[in-house]
Protein backbone atom coordinates (compact mmCIF):
# COMPACT_ATOMS: atom_id res chain seq x y z
CA UNK A 1 0.00 0.00 0.00
CA UNK A 2 1.31 3.87 -0.20
CA UNK A 3 3.35 5.12 2.57
CA UNK A 4 0.77 6.08 5.26
CA UNK A 5 1.82 9.64 7.36
CA UNK A 6 -0.40 11.29 10.62
CA UNK A 7 -0.42 14.94 11.16
CA UNK A 8 -0.65 15.27 14.76
CA UNK A 9 -1.20 17.82 17.35
CA UNK A 10 -3.68 19.24 19.41
CA UNK A 11 -6.54 21.25 18.18
CA UNK A 12 -5.96 24.58 16.55
CA UNK A 13 -2.24 23.28 16.55
CA UNK A 14 -1.98 24.18 12.44
CA UNK A 15 -2.35 20.48 11.00
CA UNK A 16 -4.05 21.56 8.43
CA UNK A 17 -2.36 24.59 7.60
CA UNK A 18 0.64 22.30 7.39
CA UNK A 19 -1.15 19.89 4.92
CA UNK A 20 -2.04 22.97 2.74
CA UNK A 21 1.59 23.91 2.66
CA UNK A 22 2.87 20.56 2.06
CA UNK A 23 0.76 19.31 -0.01
CA UNK A 24 1.54 21.82 -3.34
CA UNK A 25 4.97 21.25 -2.26
CA UNK A 26 4.82 17.80 -2.80
CA UNK A 27 2.60 17.72 -5.93
CA UNK A 28 5.03 19.85 -7.38
CA UNK A 29 8.03 17.26 -7.49
CA UNK A 30 5.34 15.07 -9.10
CA UNK A 31 4.20 13.10 -6.07
CA UNK A 32 0.13 11.44 -6.04
CA UNK A 33 -0.56 12.65 -2.80
CA UNK A 34 -4.45 11.49 -1.01
CA UNK A 35 -5.70 13.18 2.19
CA UNK A 36 -7.12 11.58 4.90
CA UNK A 37 -9.36 13.69 7.65
CA UNK A 38 -9.95 12.42 11.30
CA UNK A 39 -13.72 13.33 12.00
CA UNK A 40 -15.45 13.46 15.46
CA UNK A 41 -18.45 10.92 16.25
CA UNK A 42 -21.05 13.27 15.71
CA UNK A 43 -20.22 14.29 12.25
CA UNK A 44 -22.45 12.81 9.74
CA UNK A 45 -21.78 12.58 5.69
CA UNK A 46 -25.32 11.90 4.51
CA UNK A 47 -28.24 14.09 5.10
CA UNK A 48 -31.86 12.36 5.91
CA UNK A 49 -34.17 11.90 3.11
CA UNK A 50 -31.42 11.94 0.67
CA UNK A 51 -31.24 9.15 -2.16
CA UNK A 52 -27.94 7.33 -0.83
CA UNK A 53 -29.51 7.99 2.64
CA UNK A 54 -32.51 5.62 1.39
CA UNK A 55 -30.20 3.38 0.13
CA UNK A 56 -28.36 2.47 3.27
CA UNK A 57 -31.57 2.79 5.20
CA UNK A 58 -33.16 -0.16 3.42
CA UNK A 59 -29.85 -2.44 3.75
CA UNK A 60 -26.80 -1.36 1.48
CA UNK A 61 -23.58 -2.04 3.18
CA UNK A 62 -22.08 0.36 1.11
CA UNK A 63 -23.37 3.17 -1.53
CA UNK A 64 -21.33 5.24 -4.08
CA UNK A 65 -22.71 8.63 -5.09
CA UNK A 66 -21.12 9.54 -8.32
CA UNK A 67 -21.39 12.26 -10.53
CA UNK A 68 -19.09 13.91 -13.40
CA UNK A 69 -16.30 15.57 -11.53
CA UNK A 70 -16.14 13.30 -8.24
CA UNK A 71 -16.67 9.92 -6.70
CA UNK A 72 -18.14 9.78 -3.00
CA UNK A 73 -18.21 6.67 -0.94
CA UNK A 74 -20.34 5.73 2.25
CA UNK A 75 -19.53 2.61 4.05
CA UNK A 76 -21.13 1.89 7.16
CA UNK A 77 -18.78 0.10 9.79
CA UNK A 78 -19.26 -1.88 12.98
CA UNK A 79 -15.77 -0.50 14.20
CA UNK A 80 -13.47 2.75 13.95
CA UNK A 81 -11.55 2.07 10.57
CA UNK A 82 -7.80 2.02 11.03
CA UNK A 83 -5.54 3.65 8.41
CA UNK A 84 -4.61 0.77 6.97
CA UNK A 85 -8.30 -0.24 6.39
CA UNK A 86 -9.11 3.34 4.65
CA UNK A 87 -5.53 3.33 2.72
CA UNK A 88 -7.13 -0.47 1.10
CA UNK A 89 -10.11 1.63 0.40
CA UNK A 90 -8.12 4.47 -2.01
CA UNK A 91 -6.54 1.97 -3.57
CA UNK A 92 -2.75 1.73 -4.84
CA UNK A 93 -2.53 4.75 -7.10
CA UNK A 94 -1.16 7.30 -4.52
CA UNK A 95 2.79 7.79 -3.34
CA UNK A 96 1.63 8.83 0.26
CA UNK A 97 -1.38 9.14 2.10
CA UNK A 98 -1.01 12.09 4.33
CA UNK A 99 -3.67 11.77 7.69
CA UNK A 100 -4.67 14.27 9.59
CA UNK A 101 -5.15 13.13 13.04
CA UNK A 102 -5.07 9.01 14.02
CA UNK A 103 -2.42 9.98 16.93
CA UNK A 104 -3.61 6.04 17.89
CA UNK A 105 -2.57 4.73 15.06
CA UNK A 106 1.12 2.78 14.24
CA UNK A 107 2.67 4.51 11.48
CA UNK A 108 5.23 7.22 11.13
CA UNK A 109 3.84 10.78 12.51
CA UNK A 110 4.74 14.67 11.91
CA UNK A 111 3.47 16.46 15.00
CA UNK A 112 2.63 20.31 14.79
CA UNK A 113 3.30 21.88 18.21
CA UNK A 114 2.45 25.68 18.79
CA UNK A 115 2.54 26.34 22.60
CA UNK A 116 -0.67 28.11 22.82
CA UNK A 117 -2.66 25.10 21.86
CA UNK A 118 -0.85 23.37 24.74
CA UNK A 119 2.25 20.74 25.48
CA UNK A 120 3.68 18.03 23.31
CA UNK A 121 1.76 15.05 23.07
CA UNK A 122 2.92 12.40 24.86
CA UNK A 123 3.42 8.63 24.52
CA UNK A 124 2.91 8.78 20.64
CA UNK A 125 4.17 5.99 18.21
CA UNK A 126 6.70 6.28 15.54
CA UNK A 127 7.18 10.01 15.70
CA UNK A 128 10.32 11.33 13.37
CA UNK A 129 9.36 15.13 12.78
CA UNK A 130 8.26 17.94 14.89
CA UNK A 131 7.01 21.06 12.38
CA UNK A 132 7.51 23.90 14.84
CA UNK A 133 9.02 27.75 15.72
CA UNK A 134 9.39 27.90 19.16
CA UNK A 135 12.02 25.49 21.31
CA UNK A 136 11.07 21.94 21.95
CA UNK A 137 13.15 19.13 23.37
CA UNK A 138 12.33 16.26 21.41
CA UNK A 139 14.55 13.12 19.77
CA UNK A 140 12.55 13.50 16.44
CA UNK A 141 13.89 16.33 13.85
CA UNK A 142 12.47 19.69 14.16
CA UNK A 143 11.59 21.57 10.94
CA UNK A 144 10.37 25.29 11.23
CA UNK A 145 7.38 26.74 9.60
CA UNK A 146 9.31 28.19 6.79
CA UNK A 147 11.12 24.87 6.01
CA UNK A 148 8.63 23.00 4.10
CA UNK A 149 10.77 22.11 1.43
CA UNK A 150 13.15 20.25 4.08
CA UNK A 151 10.00 18.31 5.28
CA UNK A 152 9.34 17.57 2.30
CA UNK A 153 12.49 16.46 1.01
CA UNK A 154 12.71 14.13 4.70
CA UNK A 155 9.06 12.39 3.19
CA UNK A 156 10.74 12.25 -0.41
CA UNK A 157 14.04 10.67 0.67
CA UNK A 158 12.98 8.86 3.57
CA UNK A 159 9.35 7.19 2.69
CA UNK A 160 8.26 7.79 -0.95
CA UNK A 161 10.78 7.08 -3.04
CA UNK A 162 11.79 3.52 -0.90
CA UNK A 163 8.17 2.56 -1.26
CA UNK A 164 7.92 3.86 -5.09
CA UNK A 165 7.97 -0.01 -6.44
CA UNK A 166 5.88 -2.30 -3.89
CA UNK A 167 4.18 -5.00 -3.64
CA UNK A 168 0.79 -5.07 -1.30
CA UNK A 169 -0.48 -8.99 -0.15
CA UNK A 170 -3.92 -9.07 2.08
CA UNK A 171 -4.82 -11.84 3.27
CA UNK A 172 -8.48 -12.65 4.91
CA UNK A 173 -8.34 -8.59 4.23
CA UNK A 174 -5.51 -8.27 6.51
CA UNK A 175 -2.22 -7.11 5.23
CA UNK A 176 0.77 -9.34 5.45
CA UNK A 177 4.38 -7.88 6.02
CA UNK A 178 6.73 -9.53 3.59
CA UNK A 179 10.76 -9.82 4.09
CA UNK A 180 12.64 -9.28 0.81
CA UNK A 181 13.07 -12.88 0.01
CA UNK A 182 9.18 -13.88 -0.35
CA UNK A 183 8.09 -10.50 -1.65
CA UNK A 184 10.92 -10.59 -4.58
CA UNK A 185 9.97 -14.45 -5.02
CA UNK A 186 6.05 -13.21 -5.23
CA UNK A 187 6.62 -10.50 -7.53
CA UNK A 188 9.01 -12.43 -9.91
CA UNK A 189 6.44 -15.17 -10.19
CA UNK A 190 3.37 -13.03 -10.91
CA UNK A 191 4.88 -10.73 -13.39
CA UNK A 192 6.22 -13.58 -14.97
CA UNK A 193 2.57 -15.70 -15.49
CA UNK A 194 1.14 -12.20 -16.18
CA UNK A 195 3.54 -11.30 -18.93
CA UNK A 196 3.27 -14.90 -20.68
CA UNK A 197 -1.27 -14.05 -20.88
CA UNK A 198 -2.16 -13.67 -24.56
CA UNK A 199 -2.38 -10.43 -25.35
CA UNK A 200 -0.72 -8.51 -22.63
CA UNK A 201 2.63 -6.10 -23.32
CA UNK A 202 4.52 -4.25 -20.58
CA UNK A 203 3.20 -5.30 -17.25
CA UNK A 204 3.42 -2.01 -15.10
CA UNK A 205 0.75 -2.86 -12.70
CA UNK A 206 -1.08 -6.55 -11.43
CA UNK A 207 -4.30 -6.60 -9.64
CA UNK A 208 -5.26 -9.58 -8.27
CA UNK A 209 -8.46 -10.84 -5.69
CA UNK A 210 -9.15 -14.01 -4.69
CA UNK A 211 -12.53 -15.14 -2.61
CA UNK A 212 -12.21 -19.17 -2.11
CA UNK A 213 -16.20 -18.84 -1.74
CA UNK A 214 -16.35 -20.69 1.05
Amino acid sequence: MPVIIAVVGNSNSGKTTLLEKLLPELKSRGHRVATVKHAPRDVHFDKSGTDSWRHIQAGSETTVISSPDRVVLIKAVSQPATLDDIARLLGEDYDIVLAEGFKQDDVPKIEVYRPESGPLLTDLKRLFAVVTDDPVTTKARKFGWSDIKGLADLLEEGFITPQRERLSLYVNSAPVTLSSFPREFIRNLVIAMAASLKGVKEVKSIDIFLNKGD
